[in-house]
């Protein structure tokens, strides 16, 4: 392989990596699926994406599959977007914004066939609570971004958060609880393997919008 082709091969990876990023051209308005995705196809959503791992595995297990992660921690977003392009994984986009912000302002209404919530921050001290993602307003949003008869899959290892996160959800207009039996080879998230390699409890919800 000679110098130039070295050259070519990594502007590509770089060109991937940054297209895996999506940067909205106003963070002040809804965005239209289009914006996000070239091309039309169910989507779903992973609030809370970290490295990856989840979402690119998603990814590769449904390519027919849009699938947006949304991620604040910039560190996260490059890590994500460059294991995308290293795996060739065409289907993924990372915003790097707030999760609350995102679902009430950001995202098109309706557009989310599945939203994925797994181990979000317990902020476990009291005087922290109200920092916390799950909160009547954040239920509101998401019950805007999901589509109808789409689902919102949540997962924490933190039982007093899982707690909390029930009472939301027993206030939460316009969802239905639904039985979740999780298939052996659905995709993990890094923080459950850990957690389930500990022998941790893994607690869930699945709800569907009606």
């Amino acid at each position: 392989m000679t110098q130039n082709e070295i050259k070519l091969n990594h502007g590509q990876f770089l060109a991937a990596a940054e297209r895996a990023e999506w940067k909205p051209q106003d963070i002040a308005r809804r965005a239209t699926v289009a914006e996000i995705f070239a091309r039309e196809a169910a989507l779903e959503v992973d609030f809370g994406s970290g490295d990856g791992a989840f979402i690119l595995a998603m990814a590769r297990r449904f390519p027919e599959r849009n699938f947006l992660g949304i991620e604040r921690m910039s560190g996260r977003v490059e890590k994500t977007c460059r294991a995308a392009a290293r795996g060739d994984i065409e289907n993924v986009r990372i915003v790097r914004l707030e999760s609350l912000y995102t679902a009430q302002w950001l995202l098109p209404v309706g557009s989310a066939s599945v939203v994925h919530i797994g181990f979000p921050d317990p902020w476990p001290k009291r005087h922290h609570h109200p920092r916390r993602l799950f909160q009547d307003e954040f239920m509101v949003a998401l019950h805007q971004v999901v589509a109808a008869g789409g689902e919102v899959r949540i997962k924490t290892d933190d039982q007093p958060y899982f707690l909390w996160i029930e009472k939301v959800l027993e206030r939460a207009k316009g969802f239905k609880r639904i039985t979740w039996e999780e298939e052996a080879d659905y995709p993990k998230t890094d923080f459950e393997a850990h957690f389930l390699a500990q022998g941790l409890a893994i607690y869930r919800a699945r709800l569907r919008k009606v």
